[in-house]
C-alpha cells in the first residue's frame, strides 16, 4: 500500500492555501468603475513616460504623448462617449483577469483527469495487458474529476448568472449582433448550462462504476465483472466522443462566436491527450522513485514515452492543419482569431507553446534509448505540462482579458491551488487502495511486459 507522505500532503496543502489567498487578492484588487480604470490607464501612461526619459530625452516626449492618447483617449481625437466605451470595454478585460486566470487552469486540470480517464477506458476495450501495472495510477488521476466537476461548475454558473463577462455571447449588446442571433438557437444560456451538467454528470458516473469494478474484480476475479466493465469502457467512449466535440465548442470555442474551426474539437482533445499521458508517466516514475511498483519496468515506461512521443506529433498535426488552412485561405473572420496571437500581444507564448509542445519533446524522446531514462521522460514531461498549459491560456485568455493580459498574483495563485488540489486528490485516492489490480486477467501479462 501507498502511504502518502506527510511532507508531501502538507506541500499540496501549503499550495491550496497559497493559492486561495493569491484568487482572493485577484478578485478584491479588481477596479471597481471606469474612474479607478482610468486611473490605473494614466498610470500606466507615466510609466511608459518614465521608460522613455531613460532611453533619451526627444523619444520620451513622442512615447509620452502616444501613451497619453492610447490611456486617456484625448478628447480632441475621440468623443467623450468613445472614451468612456473604451474604458467600460478595458474595466470588463480587468474584471475579467481573476475569472479568466480560474477559467484556464480549472479547465486544465479537469480535462487532463477527463483525458486520463479516456486512456485508461481505451485499454479496458481494447483488452491491452501491457499497462495493468499503472491502472491504479491511472485510477487515482481520475479521482480529481468530482472535484474538478464542481469548481468547473462554480464558474460555469458564475458565467451563465453574469457574474463575469467571459462570454460575449451573454452580454446585452449580443441582441443587435446579428451572428450571434443566428447562433442563439444553441447558445442561449439555459441550455448551455443544462448540457455542461451532463457533460460532468457523464464523466463522474462513468468513472465511478470504471472504478469501482475494477476495484471489485481484485475481489471476485470474475471473469463478468471483467467484460462488464470492457463494455462499460466502450459505452464511456462513445459518450465521450460526442460530448467532447460540444464541450469544446460550448466551453472554449464560443469565446469567439465570430471565429469558427472544424479542427477545434480535435484539437483540445489532442492537447489534453498528451498531457494526461505524460502525467501518468510523471507519477510512476515518482512512485517508483519511492520504492513503489516494482512491477513497473522500463518497457511500461518507454510505451509511455512513446504515446508521449507520438501524440506530440498528432497534436502538432492539428494545430498546423488548423492554422495553414485559415492563413492559405485569408479570410478575414478567420485571419482574425491568429491576429492577436501570432502578431499581437501573445506572440511570445503563441511561438513558446510551439517550441514546448513539439520542438522539445521530439528532441528529447525521438531516440529510443532516452525513451528508457526516467529522467529524460521527465524533462520531456515538464515541457509538454508547461506548454500545454500555455496552450489553454493562449486558447482562453485572448478572447476573455484581450491585450490586458499577464502572468501576475491571480495567474500564479491559481496554479498554485488546482496544482495543490490535484496532488492532493491524487496521492490520497493512491493511499486508499493496493497498487496492484491483482484481480484483472491480463495482470501476469502486464507483469512480464519486457522487449
Amino acid at each position: 500500500m501507498y502511504q502518502f507522505s506527510s511532507k508531501l500532503k502538507m506541500f499540496s496543502i501549503i499550495l491550496m492555501v497559497a493559492g486561495l489567498l493569491g484568487m482572493a487578492y485577484g478578485f478584491i484588487n479588481v477596479p471597481k468603475d471606469t474612474h479607478a480604470m482610468e486611473e490605473i490607464l494614466n498610470a500606466q501612461s507615466q510609466g511608459h513616460d518614465t521608460h522613455a526619459t531613460a532611453d533619451s530625452h526627444a523619444k520620451k516626449d513622442t512615447h509620452a504623448e502616444d501613451s497619453h492618447k492610447v490611456a486617456s483617449h484625448d478628447n480632441a481625437h475621440v468623443g467623450k462617449d468613445e472614451h468612456q466605451e473604451h474604458l467600460e470595454h478595458v474595466l470588463k478585460q480587468y474584471k475579467n483577469k481573476p475569472w479568466s486566470a480560474f477559467f484556464i487552469t480549472a479547465f486544465f486540470f479537469f480535462m487532463l483527469s477527463v483525458m486520463v480517464l479516456v486512456f485508461y477506458a481505451i485499454q479496458w476495450a481494447s483488452e491491452a495487458g501491457w499497462s495493468i501495472t499503472i491502472f491504479r495510477v491511472m485510477e487515482a488521476l481520475t479521482a480529481y474529476i468530482l472535484p474538478g466537476s464542481i469548481l468547473m461548475l462554480i464558474f460555469l454558473f458564475a458565467s451563465g448568472f453574469h457574474m463575469n463577462d467571459i462570454y460575449v455571447w451573454m452580454g446585452d449588446h449580443a441582441a443587435h449582433d446579428e451572428l450571434i442571433q443566428a447562433k442563439k438557437w444553441w447558445l442561449n444560456i439555459p441550455s448551455w448550462l443544462i448540457r455542461s451538467v451532463l457533460y460532468l454528470a457523464g464523466y463522474n458516473i462513468f468513472r465511478y462504476f470504471l472504478v469501482s469494478n475494477s476495484l471489485k474484480l481484485d475481489a471476485t476475479k470474475s471473469y463478468k465483472t471483467y467484460i462488464r466493465n470492457k463494455n462499460i469502457a466502450v459505452g464511456f467512449l462513445l459518450f465521450f466522443a460526442v460530448s467532447e466535440l460540444f464541450l469544446a465548442f460550448d466551453w472554449l470555442m464560443s469565446l469567439d462566436p465570430h471565429w469558427f474551426s472544424q479542427l477545434y474539437s480535435f484539437y483540445v482533445l489532442a492537447s489534453m491527450l498528451v498531457t494526461a499521458i505524460t502525467t501518468i508517466a510523471m507519477v510512476t516514475i515518482y512512485l517508483k522513485s519511492k520504492g513503489y511498483l516494482p512491477q513497473v519496468t522500463n518497457s511500461h515506461l518507454h510505451d509511455l514515452a512513446k504515446f508521449m512521443f507520438g501524440f506530440s506529433i498528432f497534436w502538432t498535426y492539428f494545430w498546423f492543419d488548423q492554422f495553414m488552412l485559415q492563413w492559405y485561405s485569408n479570410q478575414p473572420e478567420e485571419t482574425v482569431y491568429f491576429v492577436p496571437r501570432l502578431l499581437g500581444a501573445y506572440q511570445l507564448p503563441f511561438i513558446s507553446m510551439l517550441v514546448l509542445n513539439f520542438v522539445l519533446p521530439v528532441l528529447i524522446l525521438m531516440s529510443s534509448d532516452f525513451k528508457r531514462l526516467n529522467w529524460f521522460i521527465m524533462i520531456a514531461g515538464l515541457s509538454i505540462i508547461v506548454g500545454h498549459y500555455t496552450d489553454i491560456f493562449v486558447l482562453i485568455a485572448p478572447a476573455t482579458v484581450g491585450d490586458q493580459y499577464s502572468f501576475g498574483i491571480p495567474e500564479f495563485a491559481s496554479i498554485l491551488f488546482f496544482l495543490g488540489l490535484f496532488i492532493f486528490i491524487v496521492f490520497r485516492a493512491l493511499a486508499k487502495v493496493p497498487l496492484q489490480a491483482v484481480g484483472n486477467p491480463f495482470m501476469t501479462e502486464s507483469e512480464n511486459f519486457h522487449y
